[in-house]
Formats: structure tokens, C-alpha cells, sequence
């Protein structure tokens, strides 16, 4: 038997099985980048989907963009999950890789699973909804949305701020929007010669001509405090949530002419200043100091 025959054959035995397995793999990794392609197209659309199929329904708000961010994540899970499948790794291989995989995730990506625990809680719990204005340590503006990883607030000059929701999670949540109304205090502090009386009969009435001030509970003017400069008038009243800036306003708008009408003086600080002056150039000494002082108050010289 020739042996250059038989070399021969084995070597276009081998290379048909290589091309026959190209062309296998090949079509395998066409039809595994379809299927991302479709899974990762399909995902979106199905968020989407749910998220404006929701609106009709009585989901909360906030509760919406959670709900689409995890269906949007399961449709790209499944879909990685067919891609391996694609290459003839098995389904109980494949369920120990993701394991495995999600364990060393979690590890290295601690911080990102606390910000999705945290929004769960943010979402489950509901400290604050959709359109609610909030202050979380210094994070204020009113909730947009609330994500499987960050909160997308708008501060109130217009400014898109998106935070992560652990630091929202971790601090106290002011929310001042969750009730209906809202109690206003203004202070004004007059001099000790004041008429205090009337000083307090012109703010009760600065408050009874407003209309948009809540009967229930109750308006109340007070002496708060004696200070160094003078009494301190408080003028305390309920309002509703969506009157309470305007209200406020309105109020510091009108509070010095109310208090000069009521021949009351707002008591302002004065501070007193001695300037040292030398008296000639020689530095000769005058009264025994050697300096004359100039005595400045508010800033004028006496």
C-alpha cells in the first residue's frame, strides 16, 4: 500500500472536518449573535411595554421604572443564557457559571448591589413618591423616577440630578410633600421700647387678611424670647402645601411696614468701633495715651 496515498487521505479527512466544523461554528455564532441581537432588542421593547402598560393601571408611580428595569434584566438573563446554549453548554453548567459569576460580582461590585437593595426598599417601603419633593442630607428635588440603581431627581433651579439610591437609603428622607399642609413661624425681633401689644395685635391681623391661611389649627402671635438686641415676636400659622411659598412671600413681603405702622422698631445690630489715630507725626502723646480714638457705630464716625 502506497503510504503517500494514505497520508493524503487522512489529510483531506482532516481538513473536510475542519471546514465541516467552521462551518457548524460559524453558523452557530451567526445565529448566537442573532439571538443577543433579538434578546437584547426585545428586552427594551418589552420594559417599554411594561411600563406604558402600566400607566393604565393602579401602580404607584414610582413602582413603574422598577417593574420595567427588572423585566428588562430577566429578558437579557434568559438571553445569555440561549446564546451558551448555542455553543452546547448545559443548562446545569451554565445555571453553576451564573452562580459563580454572580458570586464574584457581588464581591467586586458591592457597592452597585447596595444601591439595588436599596432601591427595592425605596420601592417597597415608599418614603417618597413620583412628583414629591424630598431632602436626603442635602440631596433635595422632586423625584422623577426611581431606578433599579440610581433616583433621578430635579433640583429647584432645573437641574437633573441623578443619585445613587444607597445614599438616598442611608440618610434621614425629609419629605415635604407627603402632607397636605404645612405650619409657617416668622419672627421678627423689635427693641426694647416697642409697643409690644401692638406689636402683636398687627401681626395677628397681618395674618387674618390673608385668606389663603388654614382656620384649623389655630393662628398665634407670641413673645418667643428676650436677646440682646430686643423681644423676639413670633407669628406662627398653618397653610396648604401648595400655598406655603407664596404665602411665606407674601408675609416677609409685608412684616417691616406692619411693624412701623404699629410704631414698633425692628431691631437691627449695631456695632461699635474704636479706631486708634496718632495725633501728629512727631507721636506726641495726647491725654496720656498717646492716641486719639475716632468711635465708628454702623459704620459712620462720630
Amino acid at each position: 500500500m502506497d503510504l503517500n496515498f494514505i497520508d493524503h487521505a487522512k489529510l483531506e479527512a482532516t481538513w473536510a472536518y475542519l471546514a465541516q466544523f467552521a462551518v457548524s461554528q460559524g453558523l452557530n455564532c451567526l445565529a448566537a449573535l442573532a439571538i443577543l441581537l433579538a434578546g437584547w432588542w426585545l428586552s427594551g421593547r418589552a420594559a417599554r411595554a411594561l411600563h406604558n402598560g402600566l400607566r393604565h393601571t393602579h401602580v404607584d408611580d414610582t413602582l413603574r421604572p422598577m417593574l420595567a428595569s427588572v423585566a428588562q434584566w430577566v429578558v437579557r438573563v434568559l438571553t445569555v443564557v440561549l446564546v451558551l446554549s448555542q455553543f452546547g453548554v448545559q443548562t446545569a453548567s451554565i445555571i453553576a457559571m451564573l452562580g459563580a459569576a454572580g458570586l464574584a460580582i457581588g464581591l467586586a461590585l458591592q457597592g452597585t448591589l447596595q444601591n439595588i437593595a436599596a432601591g427595592i426598599m425605596l420601592v417597597l417601603l415608599r418614603p417618597f413618591r413620583v412628583g414629591q419633593y424630598i431632602d436626603a442630607q442635602g440631596v433635595a428635588g422632586t423625584v422623577r423616577e426611581t431606578g433599579l440603581f440610581m433616583t433621578e431627581l430635579k433640583t429647584f433651579d432645573g437641574v437633573c440630578l441623578r443619585v445613587p439610591n444607597g445614599k438616598i437609603w442611608g440618610s434621614p428622607i425629609m419629605n415635604y410633600s407627603e402632607n397636605p399642609t404645612r405650619r409657617m413661624d416668622i419672627e421678627v425681633t423689635v427693641t426694647f421700647d416697642s409697643p409690644i401689644q401692638a406689636g402683636l395685635d398687627a401681626l395677628r391681623a397681618m395674618l387674618d387678611s390673608d385668606k389663603r391661611l388654614l382656620e384649623s389649627p389655630a393662628r398665634e402671635v407670641m413673645v418667643v424670647r428676650y436677646t440682646d438686641r430686643g423681644v423676639t415676636l413670633n407669628a406662627r400659622y398653618w397653610t396648604s402645601n401648595d400655598d406655603f411659598w407664596s404665602v411665606q412671600y407674601g408675609m416677609f413681603a409685608k412684616l417691616k411696614r406692619t411693624m412701623e405702622d404699629a410704631g414698633c422698631r425692628i431691631a437691627v445690630p449695631v456695632q461699635e468701633v474704636r479706631v486708634p489715630e496718632v495725633v501728629d507725626a512727631d507721636n506726641e502723646r495726647e491725654g496720656g495715651d498717646g492716641y486719639r480714638e475716632r468711635i465708628l457705630v454702623s459704620g459712620k464716625p462720630n
